[in-house]
């Protein structure tokens, strides 16, 4: 069974926090292969800072074929952030609100760590 999470960051000083769930959960899935997961991470706020870190940059390279990363467009915006500057691997997504609820609407699980 397909289980579907968006992890929401808005708190820069909850990005670790919500990298270890991810890999709690990943290894979890590692160790039940009948577990299938879908994994966004959606950052807005202050927390969009994270992607700019070299620390969290690196676990995001680690994690790119495991879990998706989004970027609210508005708070690169409100803080100054270039979407050239972000990961690769980062989707920057028009507003990370607007986000949030369309991915509960396909009936991924909220958590925010």
């Amino acid at each position: 069974m397909l289980r579907k999470v968006v992890f929401h960051v808005d708190e820069l000083e909850k990005w670790g926090h919500t990298l270890s769930n991810v890999h709690n959960l990943l290894n979890y899935q590692r160790e039940h292969a009948e577990l299938q997961l879908a994994i966004v991470v959606l950052v807005n706020g202050d927390a969009i800072m994270g992607y700019l870190q070299p620390n969290y940059r690196e676990e995001i390279a680690t994690l790119k074929d495991q879990a998706i990363f989004h970027a609210c467009n508005n708070s690169l915006k409100s803080h100054g952030v270039k979407p050239d500057r972000l990961p690769p691997e980062v989707q920057v997504v028009p507003v990370g609100v607007l986000d949030l609820i369309e991915l509960q609407d396909e009936n991924y699980r909220y958590i925010k760590p």
